[in-house]
């Protein structure tokens, strides 16, 4: 679970809908601003940092950084280190990170024509 301020209503009630149902804290992880828009960019090709940052244009470099790390700590993708000079990295997909990848186009395309936005 996120971090909350421990006494706080949101806490009780996210501690309790998470442990309903794994599905509660994914959805509400997924819906941190930018994180499927990442993941996604990932799965089009963009491994770099300033191709990610070029393909999202309005991300900043610290919320660009802070959803890499996320992804990364989740193994969602994983961050190659690759030699040169100066030395670079590249992120890919792990084969977790296609699966949810996946399943969030097809959550994608439900709602593109389904729903009524």
């Amino acid at each position: 679970m996120t971090e909350r301020k421990l006494s706080s209503t949101n806490f009780y009630n996210q501690s309790f809908l998470e442990e309903k149902c794994a599905l509660n804290e994914l959805i509400y992880l997924l819906s941190k601003r930018w994180m499927t828009e990442v993941l996604f960019s990932i799965e089009e090709g963009n491994t770099r940092f300033n191709a990610l940052k070029e393909d999202l244009e309005h991300i900043s470099d610290h919320i660009l950084a802070d959803r890499l790390k996320f992804l990364e700590q989740h193994e969602l993708i994983h961050k190659d280190y690759l030699p040169g000079n100066p030395p670079r990295t590249e992120y890919t997909l792990t084969a977790k990170g296609e699966q949810l990848s996946s399943l969030l186009g097809g959550l994608c395309d439900f709602a593109e024509e389904k729903m009524q936005f």
